[in-house]
C-alpha cells in the first residue's frame, strides 16, 4: 500500500493504544460476565454492589451521587441499576440522616452475602487475568490512574 493511501497514522493495529485497550477491555468484560453469571449479576450490578460495600466500610453515607462518582457510572444508569438491585432484594434505599432530598443505599443481608461471594470470584479472576504482568501490575495500575486523571 502506498503511504498516501493509508488513512491511519500507525503501520500496524498493535501500535494503536486505543485499539489495544478496546481489545483487552472486551476480553476482560466477556470473562467477567461469565464469572458473574452464577450470581445472576451484570458487571454494572456487581460494581455498584461492591461500591456500596466499599463505601459503607469507609463509613460514608452511600448516596446515588456518591456511587456514580465512585464507580464512574453515569447517574441515570446508576439509578436504573440500583432500581433493578432493589427489585432483586439485594439493596434498599433509606432516608438520608441529614439531607431530606437524598436517599442512602444499603445492602440487604442477601445483597451482602452475594456481594461477598462475587468479590472473591472477581478478585481471583483479576489476579489470574493480570498475572502475566507480574511485578509490573502496580505500575500498570498507576498508569491507569493517570488516564483516569487521578
Amino acid at each position: 500500500m502506498k503511504k498516501e493511501d493509508n488513512a491511519f497514522s500507525v503501520q500496524s493495529a498493535e501500535e494503536s493504544p486505543g485499539f489495544l485497550l478496546w481489545q483487552v477491555t472486551s476480553l476482560w468484560q466477556r470473562e467477567i460476565r461469565k464469572a458473574l453469571e452464577k450470581y445472576d449479576l451484570t458487571h454494572s450490578q456487581f460494581v455498584l454492589l461492591a461500591s456500596v460495600m466499599w463505601l459503607t466500610q469507609q463509613h460514608e453515607p452511600v448516596t446515588q451521587i456518591l456511587l456514580s462518582a465512585h464507580s464512574k457510572i453515569d447517574p441515570m444508569t446508576t439509578s436504573t441499576v440500583l432500581r433493578t438491585l432493589q427489585t432483586k432484594g439485594l439493596l434498599e434505599r433509606r432516608e438520608h440522616a441529614t439531607d431530606t432530598r437524598a436517599k442512602t443505599v444499603a445492602l440487604t443481608a442477601a445483597g451482602e452475602k452475594v456481594t461477598r461471594q462475587a468479590i472473591k470470584v472477581v478478585e481471583q479472576f483479576d489476579k489470574d487475568f493480570f498475572e502475566p504482568l507480574g511485578a509490573k501490575t502496580g505500575e500498570f495500575n498507576r498508569k491507569l490512574r493517570v488516564l483516569l486523571g487521578q
